[in-house]
């Protein structure tokens, strides 16, 4: 058996209180002054599943004032049923780029999800950083599985790996007391209700 001093476990615990510390800083939540109701004033809508998707936006848009944010054919789609759509490249102040690997990973994306409302510090640095709140991610996910499951090329499958719609999923859910996340065409009448 090793035999240890008592300054080396005095060592030992003061590491293991640092980390405590430290542990605990990290872990703590990050506070608002906002409770209960957000109102939803923008939302950001980019699927790959565009059923219902028109109808939805439009109920948003036109029946509750929202501001629609959106990339590439979801912005189409919406724009062609004469919805307003405001570019999230135009957003970001950032171009769609890689062959539409990168529309979405930005720091104006990520702050507006993630932000606090009613934290003072947050709400100073998306000044700062010209972010605006995004309160209702609308997505859903490439069709990854499908694409693989119909025996398409390794290629095409590789493209069908989302990067964006995670990254917005994860951003969103762990800011949700102030934002919410729709993922299937399926909670569309659900949203709606509840709004």
């Amino acid at each position: 058996r090793f035999k240890r001093s008592q300054s080396s476990h005095h060592n030992i615990f003061q590491v293991l209180a640092n980390l405590i510390i430290t542990m605990a800083h990290i872990l703590t939540a990050v506070e608002g002054t906002q409770v209960d109701v957000v109102p939803v004033r923008r939302a950001l809508v980019s699927v790959s599943d565009k059923s219902g998707i028109v109808d939805f936006c439009k109920f948003l848009s036109e029946q509750q004032g929202v501001e629609l944010l959106s990339t590439g054919g979801t912005a189409k789609a919406l724009r062609e049923a004469g919805l307003k759509v405001k570019d999230v490249s135009e957003y970001t102040g950032a171009a769609e780029c890689l062959d539409g690997r990168v529309k979405t990973l930005h720091p104006k994306v990520h702050g507006g999800l993630l932000a606090v409302r009613g934290n003072k510090v947050h709400e100073e640095q998306m000044k700062e950083q010209g972010m605006e709140p995004i309160d209702m991610t609308i997505l859903n996910l490439y069709p990854f599985e499908a694409t693989v499951a119909k025996g398409a090329a390794f290629s095409q499958c590789v493209e069908n790996i989302d990067i964006g719609g995670p990254s917005m999923l994860r951003s969103t859910a762990k800011n949700h007391a102030f934002t919410c996340i729709v993922t299937s065409p399926d909670q569309y009448g659900k949203i709606k209700d509840e709004i």
